[in-house]
């Protein structure tokens, strides 16, 4: 594994369009990092983003080392408690549960 620090959010964000996104883990909004892991041709990258500490990107030797960074990494930081659009779902679904009363009343 190397590893190299980038001091710019849009130096891993142009890295982030170039590649294949493999996985996403940890959110900035609660953790305060985020990982990402991604392809780019032979390269398995993990782009680091944090707004406590240093950003860095690391690659790693071949696929397996990167399956396991990417464990590794969901056990430290924890998974996005929210994925997609399944909060907003939720959010859905009980405000078509909740009873307003007899909605024929007039004022």
């Amino acid at each position: 594994m190397e590893e190299i620090e980038i001091s710019s959010w849009a130096t891993l964000d142009a890295i982030k369009k170039a590649a294949d996104v493999v996985e996403t883990v940890g959110d900035l909004h609660s953790s305060h990092e985020m990982s990402v892991f991604c392809v780019i041709e032979d390269d398995y990258l993990e782009l680091c983003y944090s707004d406590s500490s240093t950003n860095y990107l690391r690659r790693y030797e071949d696929e397996e080392e990167f399956e396991e960074a990417i464990e590794e990494r969901k056990e430290e930081i924890g998974e996005a408690p929210y994925e997609g659009d399944d909060y907003n779902e939720d959010f859905d679904e009980e405000e078509e549960d909740l009873d307003f009363g007899d909605e024929s009343d007039e004022f």
